[in-house]
């Protein structure tokens, strides 16, 4: 049995800070030209991209891939933050909708990876966290640390 070569490209730091994630999906994505090397090469942000659902079909909006610049042709003629197709499958996509037309949910691009060749997005479903919830997680997070590091010393 062989195990899945997955390796990160990207991802969205912000999101685990800002919201409560409660379910994950892999979807593939519909590129063009060299922008599947550029993102191999890891000139891609998805930090300030999100989500949406237009006519039955999901969209990543803003997500950034730097011109390939060994690229040949009308890649490097186009925009680089560019609206892409996210590709599910209807039932998750009917899921998603379901949950982001409720109050406080959010669809979000959570992490770019390459498995077996092939690009693909984790996009999450989150409730925003208050500011709150921020701090009680920062808080835990800090005395998680302190612990660790003096049991480290203890030894």
């Amino acid at each position: 049995m062989r195990k899945k070569k997955i390796k990160t490209l990207a991802r969205n730091k912000r999101a685990k800070h800002d919201y409560h994630i409660e379910e994950y999906f892999e979807a593939g994505l519909v590129l063009e030209g060299n922008e599947v090397k550029s993102i191999k090469d890891q000139k891609v942000s998805i930090n300030e991209s999100f989500c949406q659902i237009r006519n039955g079909e999901a969209f990543i909006v803003n997500m950034h891939v730097t011109p390939y610049e060994y690229g040949q042709g009308g890649f490097s003629k186009q925009d680089p933050t560019r609206t892409r197709k996210l590709l599910l499958n209807k039932k998750e996509l009917k899921k998603i909708n379901g949950k982001i037309t409720e109050k406080g949910y959010s669809f979000i691009p959570f992490e770019l990876k390459e498995v077996k060749g092939l690009i693909k997005l984790d996009v999450a479903i989150g409730k925003g966290k208050k500011l709150y919830d921020k701090r009680e997680d920062l808080k835990l997070k800090d005395d998680k640390r302190r612990i660790e590091r003096s049991l480290r010393n203890m030894y």
